[in-house]
C-alpha cells in the first residue's frame, strides 16, 4: 500500500470554473444553477466550490446524483478534495458515519426518504448534479423540495438547458414563474467551451438516410426515406425501422462507425466506441452485430443489470473496443476515451441527445488531434438537434473571431481549422417483415455540416491556479482528511469491503454456534462496542471484524 499523498492546498481551475466559483461565492441566495456543457468539468467547480464553503469545519455535504453508477463516481472524485462520501448510505442506515463527511444518494432515494434526508442536510450544503432528473418524476421533485428545504446552500448543476415545458425544478428561478425559463446564475455552452480549447472536442454528425418499409398499425404497408415529409404519428415507426437489426440500415452503419473507430485506434489505441440501443434485446442484437464484424465481444450494459456499473467501470479502465448500453451511459459517466458513438435508439429528446453527444466530447490531455464522431440516422428531429449545436458553436466561433479581429487574421483562423472529413458511403438495400423492409440508398450525404470547415480545433490553454481551504474535520475516530487521498484506496469502498468481510465471519459464526443471525450480530456488536453496523466508521468496522475473528479461533481451540 502506497503513502498518502499530501493534501491538496491549491487546483488550477479553467477560465469558466474560475468565473463560476466567483459567482458563487458571492451569490447571496440559498440556490445556485450553473449550467455547463457535458464534458466541461462541473464536477471539479462543484467540489472546489463545495471546499470553499465549508471552510473546513462546517457540515455536512450531501450530493444527489441520477443513478447507483454515478454515485460510486461522484464519492470516488470527492476523496481527490478530501472529501469522504459515503454512496452506500439509505434511510436505514440512520446518521451519517462519523469517519465521513457526507453522502450520497440518488433522485430516486430523494423521493423514499425525503424526511431522513431533511434532518441530515439541515444547515449544510447540498449538490444536486444534472438538477433537471427533479423535474422528470412529480415524486422525485417532492421528494428533493422536502429532503433539502432546510439546507444552508444548495448547488444545482446541470449539464443541458433545459426547457419551460418541462415540469418546475425545485430552488430552480424561472422567468415567469413555474412556467417560463429557467434562470441560470452561470452558464457555459458547448460553442464556448470548444472555442476556448482544451476543454471539450469537435464532434461531427456523421447522417444516414435510407429507405424503410414497415407495416403500420392499421395492416397498410408504408414506406419513407428519412427526408420524406410524413405523419408525425408514423415517424417513430420509420426510425425504429432503420434501427432493426434484421435489417440492412444499422449493420452497415455500425461497419462505418466501426471503420472511423480503427481509422482513430492507430493514433489512440484505446479509443473506444458506444452504441446506445433501444431496450436489452435491442443491445444484445446490436452486440451480436458488432461481434459478427469485429470478432471481438462489446461490453453491455443494461439499466437493470445489478452488475451494470462494474461493467462500465472495467471498460473504462480496459482498451476494449466497444461498449453497448441502454441509457446507462447517456449522462455524466466520465469515460474520455469515447471518441464514436452510434445513435441506434428511438429517444429522440433535445435533452438526451445533448446528453449522448457529452459522453465522446470529453478532452483528453496530451492528443492532438480529437475529433469526434457521432453516428445518427437522419431523422428530422436528430438533424434538428444536430444543426442547434452547430449553429450554437458557429455562434461562439464568429465572437471569438470578431474578438481577435485586430490580431489575427481570417486566414490565420481557418489554419487552424478542423476540415471536413471525407463523406461515408451509404447502405445498400433491406427486406423484413413487419417492421422491416426494403431500404435504397439516398443521394450520397453524409449529413456532415458544410459549415464544418470553420470549426476552430481545440488548443491547450493554461489554467488559473487557486488556493483551497482545508476540507472539513471529521467528527469521528478517523479525524485526519488526508488518509485515503493518493494511492489509497477510497474509504467508502474500503468500508464497503469491511462490511462485505464482517457478513461472512457472521456466516462462519452462525454455521460454528448455530446461532441465529440476529443472535451473533448483536454479540459482535456487544464485543467490538458499536450499536449498529451501518452507521460504524473504519476503526469501529476493523475494531468488530478482530472480534469476530477472535471468537472463531476461540471455537477452533475448543474442538
Amino acid at each position: 500500500m502506497s503513502p498518502a499523498a499530501p493534501l491538496r492546498r491549491s487546483i488550477t481551475l479553467r477560465q469558466w470554473q474560475h468565473e463560476a466559483l466567483q459567482a458563487f461565492l458571492h451569490h447571496r441566495a440559498a440556490n445556485f444553477l450553473a449550467v455547463a456543457c457535458p464534458g466541461a468539468g462541473k464536477t471539479t467547480f462543484a467540489l472546489t466550490a463545495a471546499r470553499h464553503w465549508l471552510k473546513g469545519d462546517r457540515l455536512p455535504l450531501v450530493v444527489v446524483a441520477p443513478t447507483r453508477h454515478l454515485k460510486a463516481q461522484w464519492a470516488q472524485a470527492a476523496e481527490r478534495f478530501g472529501f469522504h462520501l459515503e454512496p452506500d448510505w439509505d434511510a436505514s442506515t440512520g446518521d451519517i458515519p462519523s469517519d465521513m463527511h457526507g453522502i450520497v444518494v440518488t433522485y430516486a432515494q430523494c423521493a423514499s426518504a425525503a424526511r431522513t434526508l431533511f434532518t441530515l442536510s439541515r444547515g449544510g450544503i447540498v449538490i444536486l448534479d444534472e438538477v433537471h432528473h427533479a423535474g422528470g418524476d412529480l415524486t422525485w421533485g417532492e421528494g428533493v423540495a422536502e429532503a433539502f428545504a432546510e439546507a444552508n446552500t444548495r448547488l444545482l448543476l446541470s449539464g443541458t438547458p433545459f426547457r419551460s415545458d418541462d415540469a418546475p425544478i425545485p430552488f430552480v428561478r424561472y422567468t415567469l414563474g413555474d412556467h417560463g425559463d429557467a434562470v441560470s446564475d452561470y452558464e457555459y455552452d458547448y460553442g464556448e467551451a470548444l472555442v476556448d480549447g482544451g476543454v471539450v472536442r469537435p464532434v461531427f454528425f456523421p447522417r444516414f438516410d435510407g429507405h424503410m418499409e414497415w407495416v403500420g398499425a392499421d395492416g397498410s404497408m408504408k414506406e419513407a426515406s428519412f427526408s420524406d415529409d410524413i405523419a408525425s404519428e408514423d415517424r417513430g415507426a420509420r426510425l425504429r425501422t432503420a434501427l432493426d437489426a434484421d435489417g440492412q440500415w444499422l449493420p452497415t452503419v455500425l461497419v462505418k462507425a466501426d471503420e472511423k473507430l480503427r481509422q482513430i485506434r492507430k493514433q489512440q489505441p484505446d479509443a473506444g466506441g458506444l452504441v446506445i440501443a433501444m431496450d436489452q434485446e435491442h443491445a444484445r442484437a446490436c452486440a451480436a452485430l458488432l461481434e459478427r464484424w469485429t470478432g471481438e465481444a462489446p461490453a453491455i450494459a443494461l439499466s437493470d443489470d445489478p452488475k451494470a456499473s462494474d461493467v462500465i467501470e472495467a471498460y473504462a479502465r480496459s482498451d476494449q473496443s466497444w461498449v453497448v448500453a441502454v441509457r446507462m451511459i447517456s449522462e455524466g459517466v466520465d469515460i474520455p476515451r469515447l471518441r464514436v458513438a452510434v445513435h441506434a435508439t428511438t429517444t429522440v429528446t433535445s435533452l438526451f441527445f445533448r446528453q449522448a453527444v457529452g459522453r465522446i466530447a470529453r478532452w483528453t490531455p496530451g492528443l492532438t488531434s480529437q475529433k469526434a464522431y457521432f453516428y445518427v440516422p437522419d431523422d428530422p428531429r436528430l438533424r434538428h438537434h444536430a444543426q442547434n449545436i452547430a449553429l450554437q458553436r458557429r455562434h461562439s466561433i464568429d465572437k471569438r473571431i470578431e474578438k481577435e479581429a485586430q490580431r489575427e487574421t481570417a486566414l490565420d483562423d481557418l489554419n487552424r481549422a478542423v476540415q471536413i472529413e471525407e463523406q461515408p458511403s451509404l447502405f445498400q438495400a433491406l427486406s423484413s417483415t413487419a417492421l422491416g423492409g426494403e431500404e435504397t440508398p439516398p443521394p450520397a450525404d453524409d449529413g456532415i455540416d458544410p459549415h464544418e470547415d470553420i470549426v476552430i480545433a481545440a488548443e491547450d490553454l493554461a489554467g488559473l491556479p487557486i488556493d483551497l481551504p482545508p476540507p472539513p474535520k471529521l467528527p469521528g475516530r478517523d479525524v485526519d482528511a488526508k488518509a485515503a487521498l493518493g494511492g489509497l484506496r477510497a474509504k467508502h469502498a474500503r468500508k464497503k469491503d469491511l462490511r462485505n468481510w464482517n457478513a461472512d465471519r457472521v456466516l462462519e459464526l452462525v454455521r460454528a454456534t448455530g446461532m441465529e443471525h440476529p443472535m451473533v450480530n448483536a454479540e459482535l456488536n456487544k464485543r467490538s462496542g458499536i450499536g449498529r453496523v451501518a452507521e460504524a466508521d473504519e476503526t469501529q468496522l476493523r475494531r468488530r471484524l478482530q472480534a469476530a475473528d477472535d471468537w472463531l479461533e476461540s471455537l477452533r481451540g475448543v474442538r
